[in-house]
């Protein structure tokens, strides 16, 4: 499977009740497939992942896969404390006709490489669907460095890794190394830098709620190769990226960007809690004056 794109990890919407809510998910999607976005990942972090159960879990990607109907890759998130919970995942993701898996490091147990890659093998042979790795070692705990890479690139379904490192050296042994692993963009203030080495790919929270804004740095880098233009539109995102990045709130601010530019994502699960007055009004001003911005640039052109 290729991965060329902005891949967005869709956001769980939820009634005051904390049950999902059908419509406003439906919503989400058609309204990420009409601006174009090349692929979804279903019951990724952004999505609220941690706060659901498994059966959960699975019932939202099956809705996910319906409402998709084929038109773009679905992408099934695997990420689980539990080893069990994520093969019941992965099982789940054959069975209802994901195309691929997201899979990650369990968090907290800090396992050694080889037990690592053990792990990642034995979620692999459960579906034998494509996989995306996921290395974020600042919530696991643990890099999938070269012994990991080494054991894994074995399986033919390996075939990229979403890399959320912050390292930049890490961008480089992945480009110079282990080009048979396709390199996924999942810093989000590192994109340029991630197209600049050959990355095609971009998993993104943010596009959830700026998708045209997210293709256009990938347009302006992968496909026309113009940098100059890249570095431009990546300027006007910086801000955007301070503030999903800053004091733990990623997840409530790419709601609420969703809700702000229409479509009510509803409540945050605990332990989260919603943006105050203040963090709303600063994140809906970042949202205009980038818009703003980035509009002026692709008119340009």
């Amino acid at each position: 499977m290729t991965f060329n794109g902005i891949y967005t990890p869709v956001v769980t919407p939820f009634n005051a009740d904390y049950s999902l809510n059908d419509k406003a998910l439906e919503d989400v999607l058609e309204r990420l497939i009409q601006a174009g976005v090349h692929g979804v990942i279903s019951g990724g972090s952004t999505g609220e992942n941690y706060a659901m159960t498994v059966a959960e879990r699975l019932d939202v990607a099956q809705k996910t896969v319906q409402i998709v109907a084929g038109r773009v890759p679905v992408i099934m998130g695997t990420g689980a404390m539990l080893p069990a919970d994520s093969i019941a995942l992965a099982t789940g993701a054959a069975k209802m006709g994901a195309d691929a898996l997201l899979v990650a490091t369990p968090p907290y147990a800090v396992p050694t490489e080889r037990e690592n890659a053990l792990n990642t093998l034995a979620i692999d042979r459960a579906a034998d669907l494509p996989v995306m790795l996921y290395n974020y070692p600042g919530r696991m705990g643990v890099n999938m460095g070269e012994e990991f890479l080494d054991r894994v690139g074995r399986s033919h379904n390996i075939c990229a890794i979403k890399e959320s490192s912050g390292d930049i050296n890490r961008v480089h042994l992945l480009a110079r190394d282990y080009p048979h692993i396709q390199m996924c963009c999942g810093m989000d203030d590192q994109a340029l830098e991630f197209f600049a080495w050959g990355a095609q790919s971009w998993v993104c929270g943010g596009s959830n709620f700026l998708p045209e804004e997210h293709i256009a740095l990938w347009r302006a880098c992968v496909v026309e190769g113009d940098f100059t233009k890249g570095r431009r539109i990546m300027s006007a995102m910086m801000p955007l990226m301070r503030v999903l990045e800053q004091g733990g709130k990623f997840v409530q601010s790419i709601k609420y960007g969703v809700t702000f530019q229409g479509i009510d994502t509803g409540a945050i699960r605990p332990p989260l809690k919603a943006l105050n007055k203040d963090d709303k009004r600063g994140l809906e001003q970042v949202i205009r004056v980038l818009k703003t911005t980035i509009a002026a640039i692709e008119q340009e052109g």
